[in-house]
């Protein structure tokens, strides 16, 4: 498998994890919100950790060999500050994903005349855009890391992966309830979620003529401030919202362990 079909593989999976959160919303009487806020401080763990432990670093060493030490530390830290600018910005003007209900709030019987129901679908198709939008720099931070190196994307994939699922509720919830569609609320889910292949892919190609030592530390640099902008503005506090207090940090505390052990391991 080439490296380029092996990148796109990694962040179609990670885009599609969010139907495992419709999944969920279609089957589940009560979701496991203890498991998910531990779940949600895991992912958190992993992205912090896996951004100034690998990410950051490896950002340093590519924009060090381009501009040298000084210059290069300089741009390093513009850029993970940039990316955080970025990611701030685009949640600035959008829905907070990070705010999402416990399935168990929505039930068809609560909802039956149409205006409740119109407001219900209305909700669940803003937070689909909302996520799309929010996917597309993921998406290409992935297959970026990918296509750089293999071995620091399947943790990015991971981390991803877990906390697009409440996502995925947020999504799957309100339409199917709305709708009592299964399928309808599916196929939202998966387009939105599929945002991020498609933002990898566009982003790559307007990319792959300019792409050098500066440009991929730029990009690792950039990807890690949006990773903990993620990481500490919506995992965590959702983490919370889901469970006690502690279980989001024992959740943090073991995504950061595993993490350093798997990168001590490939040493």
């Amino acid at each position: 498998m080439s490296q380029f079909l092996f990148a796109f593989m990694l962040t179609v999976i990670a885009g599609l994890s969010t139907v495992i959160g419709a999944f969920i919303v279609f089957f589940a009487k009560k979701s496991n919100t203890k498991f998910l806020a531990v779940s949600l401080g895991f992912s958190a763990g992993v992205m912090i950790y896996v951004s100034f432990m690998e990410i950051l670093l490896k950002g340093k060493e590519s924009l060090t060999e381009a501009l040298g030490e000084s210059n290069g530390m300089l741009v390093m830290l513009l850029s993970f500050f940039g990316g955080i600018a970025v990611i701030a910005l685009i949640d600035k003007f959008l829905p907070d994903t990070h705010e999402l209900k416990d399935v168990t709030k929505y039930h068809p019987k609560d909802h039956n005349n149409s205006e409740s129901r119109a407001k219900l679908l209305r909700t669940g198709l803003f937070t689909a855009l909302a996520v799309t939008i929010h996917n597309f720099p993921e998406g290409l931070m992935t297959f970026m890391a990918a296509m750089h190196d293999p071995q620091v994307a399947i943790p990015i994939v991971v981390a991803i992966a877990i906390h697009n699922i409440p996502e995925g509720i947020a999504v799957a919830a309100p339409v199917y309830y709305s709708t009592g569609s299964k399928l309808k609320a599916f196929v939202i889910t998966a387009l939105s979620g599929l945002s991020e292949p498609v933002g990898a892919l566009i982003g790559y190609w307007l990319l792959m003529p300019f792409m050098s030592d500066m440009v991929y530390g730029i990009i690792f640099s950039s990807i890690a401030g949006v990773m903990v902008f993620i990481s500490l503005d919506e995992l965590l506090p959702s983490a919370r919202e889901y469970g006690e207090h502690h279980l989001s940090i024992y959740g943090l505390v073991a995504g950061m362990a595993v993490m350093a052990i798997s990168l001590w391991l490939l040493i």
